[in-house]
This record gives C-alpha cells, sequence and structure tokens, in this order.
C-alpha cells in the first residue's frame, strides 16, 4: 500500500531550513567559544586543530552505513535525534565548566558525538529536499543553503565575538541550547515524507556498495563524482592561505581575518542574489563556469601582495561560491531518486573525504619541503618566478596556491570536453520523469 505524499511546498522547508539555521549559528558560536577558551587554557595550536580532527574522522566510517540508515528509517526522526544528541553535548560541556571540571579530552570526545550524529542529521536533511520542494524551486532552495552556511559563518563568529567578554562561555552554551529548542520545535510539526524502500533486500554488502554501483552505472553521474574529487583534491592540495597570508603580512592576524571574513560575507550577498534570480537554465554551465571563476579569483591571492586586493578577490570568489555549488547540487537532487539519495550521497561524500583529506595531509608536506624551498634566495625555482611570487617566506606557499587554484581553472574549463558531463541534464533524465 503506498500512502498519499502530502503536496510538495516550498513553505515546509522553509520552516525547517529557519530552525535549522538558527541552530547552525548557535553550534558555530559555541564552537568559536571553545576554540578561545581551549586557546587561554593551553596557549597551543595543536589541541585546536585536533578538535576538528575528532569531528571528521567518524563521519569517515560512518558514511559507509549512514546511507542505508538515511534511506530506511524516519528522515524527521533522524534529524530530531541529531538536535537532542547534539543539545545533550552542549549541556555536558556546561555542566562540566560550571564544575569546574571541563578539559580538552572532554571536548575531543564530545566531538566525536557531534560530528557523527551532526553528519546523519546533514544526511537527512539534503535528501529530503526532494520530497518536500517542487522541482523549479531546486536551485533556490540550494541557494538558501549557501545562505545557511555563508551567513552562519559570518554571523556566528561575529556574535560569539563580542558576547564571550560579556556572557564568557557560559553563556554562549546557554544561547545554543536555546537554539537546539527552535530547531527541535520546527521539526515536531512539519511532516517530512518518506520514500519508498529500494533495493532493501538486498544483502549488507549489496546494500553497502549500492551508492558506488549507482554512480558506476551512469556514467554522466560517475563524470560529476570524478569532476568533484579532482577539483577538491588540487583545492585541498592549496589549503596554505592563512598560513601564506600570516607569512607574506608579517603574522596580522586583522588581515587574515579581513580575508577570510570576505569570502562569508561575498558568499552570503552571491547566495542572497542567486536566490533571488533562480540560477541558468542549465546547470552544468552554472557549476563549471562558476567554479572557473571562483578559481580565477582566488589566484590572485597567490599572485599578489596587497591586503587590499586579497580581501577584494576573496569577495569576490565567495559571491560565485554558490552559483557553483547550488548547480551541483541542482543536478544530484534532480537526477537521484529521494528513495535511493542516502545511499548514492554517503558514496559520494565518502570518497569526496578521502580524496580530501589525502590532499589536506600533502599540502603542508609539499609547502614546507617543496616550494618554500624552491623560492627562498638561491632557490631552484626563485630566478625564474622570484619577480612574481618573491623569495622572502611565504613565496612558495604562494606559488603553491596559485598553482593549483589555475589547475583548477583548466579542470573546469577542460571538463567541457567530456560528453558525459558538458550533457548530463540531456543524457539522465530527472528523477521524477517517466
Amino acid at each position: 500500500m503506498t500512502l498519499e505524499q502530502p503536496p510538495k511546498t516550498l513553505r515546509i522547508y522553509t520552516i525547517i531550513w529557519l530552525g535549522q539555521t538558527a541552530s547552525l549559528i548557535g553550534s558555530n558560536m559555541t564552537s568559536f567559544a571553545l576554540l578561545i577558551w581551549a586557546w587561554q587554557r593551553t596557549g597551543e595550536a595543536t589541541p585546536l586543530a585536533l578538535l576538528s580532527f575528532f569531528m571528521q574522522v567518524p563521519i569517515i566510517t560512518a558514511s559507509l552505513f549512514a546511507g542505508i540508515l538515511v534511506d530506511r528509517y524516519s528522515r524527521k526522526r533522524i534529524m530530531m535525534i541529531g538536535d537532542i544528541i547534539a543539545a545533550i553535548c552542549t549541556l555536558v560541556i556546561l555542566i562540566l565548566f560550571l564544575t569546574n571540571q571541563l578539559a580538552i579530552w572532554h571536548l575531543y570526545l564530545i566531538g566525536v558525538f557531534v560530528g557523527l550524529f551532526g553528519y546523519f542529521q546533514g544526511l537527512a536533511f539534503s535528501t529530503s529536499q526532494s520530497l518536500l520542494v517542487p522541482k523549479q524551486h531546486y536551485i533556490r532552495v540550494a541557494a538558501m543553503g549557501s545562505m545557511q552556511t555563508f551567513g552562519s559563518g559570518v554571523l556566528a563568529p561575529a556574535l560569539a565575538g563580542v558576547l564571550y567578554p560579556i556572557v564568557g562561555l557560559r553563556g554562549i552554551l546557554i544561547i545554543d541550547l536555546m537554539t537546539f529548542s527552535v530547531a527541535f520545535a520546527t521539526l515536531a510539526r512539519v511532516q517530512i515524507p518518506q520514500p519508498s524502500a529500494v533495493g532493501h533486500a538486498e544483502n549488507p554488502w549489496q546494500q553497502l556498495t549500492f551508492g558506488f554501483r549507482y554512480l558506476i552505472q551512469r556514467p554522466s553521474l560517475m563524470g560529476l563524482q570524478l569532476f568533484a574529487m579532482s577539483f577538491i583534491f588540487f583545492d585541498s592540495l592549496s589549503a596554505v592561505s592563512t598560513a601564506m597570508i600570516l607569512a607574506r603580512s608579517n603574522n596580522n592576524t586583522s588581515v587574515l581575518g579581513s580575508v577570510e571574513g570576505a569570502v562569508g560575507l561575498g558568499g552570503l550577498t552571491g547566495a542572497v542574489l542567486l536566490g533571488l534570480w533562480g540560477g541558468p537554465k542549465r546547470r552544468i554551465h552554472g557549476l563549471l563556469i562558476g567554479r572557473a571563476i571562483v578559481f580565477s579569483f582566488e589566484m590572485l591571492l597567490g599572485l599578489m601582495r596587497l591586503p587590499s586586493i586579497w580581501i577584494g578577490a576573496n569577495f569576490a570568489a565567495g559571491l560565485f561560491k554558490p552559483l557553483a555549488n547550488s548547480c551541483e547540487e541542482t543536478i544530484w537532487i534532480s537526477k537521484v531518486e529521494p528513495s535511493v539519495q542516502g545511499r548514492v550521497f554517503a558514496a559520494n561524500w565518502f570518497l569526496i573525504s578521502i580524496i580530501s583529506s589525502l590532499g589536506l595531509l600533502l599540502a603542508g608536506l609539499l609547502a614546507d619541503f617543496v616550494f618554500e624551498p624552491v623560492m627562498k634566495s638561491g632557490g631552484l625555482l626563485a630566478p625564474i618566478l622570484g619577480n612574481v611570487f618573491g623569495t622572502d617566506r611565504g613565496s612558495g606557499m604562494a606559488l603553491q596556491f596559485a598553482l593549483f587554484s589555475f589547475i583548477v581553472v583548466l579542470i573546469c574549463l577542460g571538463s567541457y570536453a567530456f560528453s558525459p558531463l558538458r550533457n548530463i541534464e540531456k543524457i539522465l533524465p530527472d528523477h521524477d520523469v517517466g
């Protein structure tokens, strides 16, 4: 028996989005405040990096089976459980802090649960979009996701920075708990349809590999997957912008903050404009050209040395990021059936996380042992490229950043030569056609 599904409407999605946005702002405020607390307590950078590490590692393993659970069980319930677990973790931190027992290792352990259940919640939310929203609004929904990401990225640190000296970590944690209640209340009042079960009669191994087999059987989607993996790999190899800017600005943290804040402000602006516009008719053009424009501007961070140009280039790059991200997301949710999106999207994330982790691991090694040595005075490339990048500290990282950003631009433009990807919207029908 097939249950009658409620009509698709942007209103229900917007209600959920508002609650999740409030919760994300609260969570990001807490993360920012905890970084301040950890820095004040230890004065070391390693504990700060490990906080992100312990949130990330369990997700790689979870992505192998998360899609199965999201496709099989109530996505609304999974999202609500995610909010509950996150609230409990925040409450535990608050109790430990109030009793003067909070330690760095507590944050590592809690970070495992926050990262794990946050991933399940995010996957359930993303796979519910095509069940809640009419197809003509997919690009606006993706733009709303960009608004959420970039907006919270700008607003949360600003709010936490202002409030932390006034209310301290305790006050930030209490605000976070209040935002969780808003997210939970919005979820409780809406209905999220559950797709019919597809492929759940397979054996466990077949279910674990379902998403990968789904991609392999569709060359256009596999082309989109390979494109994402290739640009993310080279983007990860260029993940030295923070160190590069500090090195080339005499450790000026104000310059660093302005440059990093510019991309968030640009992204928020771009997301708002994209929501008003609706995006290009051919989403693949928005993805490939938009991504090429983003990395063309990012090249300027390595090629130029003026903070004003860095800020302007990062704002311009952020301005086009929602276009590329939203067009890519729209293609995925349009082409993949809602009943299997959990497994397919989890496979997508697993492959990307592996390649991203490899790039991040290599980025620092390349900077310290390859690019910086060859660009220092007397280095192998200093006589050739020294006039462009300089030969002082940070010049090698500038070359590394500009080079790999340029490679991404070539990948974006060169992808037009691959017909299955270029014509993905013609070759592969939308999931609701036929």
